[in-house]
């Protein structure tokens, strides 16, 4: 099998039409040899704890509503085209993510991080639930057939939040300066949303690689 490393924020647009065009690659190639990790990112490591109002986070972010609606334009596109149906405009709260990170990170433990993803990028593009909120946390992990209640239990308390921002902070520290990017057996680099095509090369590329080998 082949590590493939993902970095990643759930509140990043660009994360979640990755993460689509990359599972229709893996549903079109079952036999791929991936062994997919989740890892922290926080797009806002300094976002206050409880999160701020959305309108006003894209307003300061971006500088002006004009300009936060012209950012967002590639966005809208780019889902359309993957086949997306995000609504943007249910969102009222960006969120503090580490909660989510560590859910993520407990779900890994499980290997439910695939469904665990794409239930909390489900949660905040399609309905805009605030993916910071505890109880909508452990909705997302009992979704994914995790123990609600303990699940509860560790994120009123703070278990991994320091190995959360620890491998955030390394992740920057090797130059990673935003996501989604994913590293290919700890060699390949490629940032950003890749099209299913160069995902269906790349998986047929290695598979190829592991038969001769084997041979």
């Amino acid at each position: 099998m082949v590590k493939l490393d993902i970095l990643s924020d759930p509140i990043c647009p660009w994360c979640y039409i990755g993460k689509t065009l990359l599972d229709r690659a893996l549903a079109e190639r079952p036999d791929h040899p991936f062994t997919i990790e989740w890892h922290p990112f926080q797009l806002n490591p300094d976002m206050p704890a409880q999160g701020m109002d959305r309108r006003e986070y894209l307003e300061t972010k971006f500088g002006g509503k004009e300009q936060a609606v012209r950012a967002y334009l590639p966005v809208h596109e780019a889902a359309a085209k993957a086949g997306l149906e995000l609504d943007l405009g249910a969102i009222t709260r960006t969120p503090n993510t580490l909660n989510a990170h560590r859910l993520i990170h407990w779900a890994g433990i499980e290997r439910k991080q695939q469904a665990v993803v794409s239930f909390l990028f489900e949660a905040y593009f399609k309905t805009g639930q605030d993916i910071g909120d505890t109880e909508v946390l452990v909705a997302v992990a009992e979704r994914a057939e995790m123990d609600g209640p303990a699940i509860r239990r560790l994120l009123e308390g703070d278990a991994d939040a320091e190995a959360i921002r620890a491998r955030d902070a390394h992740a920057r520290a090797r130059g990673v300066n935003g996501v989604p990017t994913f590293i290919v057996a700890n060699q390949h680099v490629l940032t950003g949303a890749q099209p299913t095509e160069l995902w269906r090369q790349v998986i047929d590329e290695i598979s190829e690689n592991l038969r001769r080998g084997a041979e």
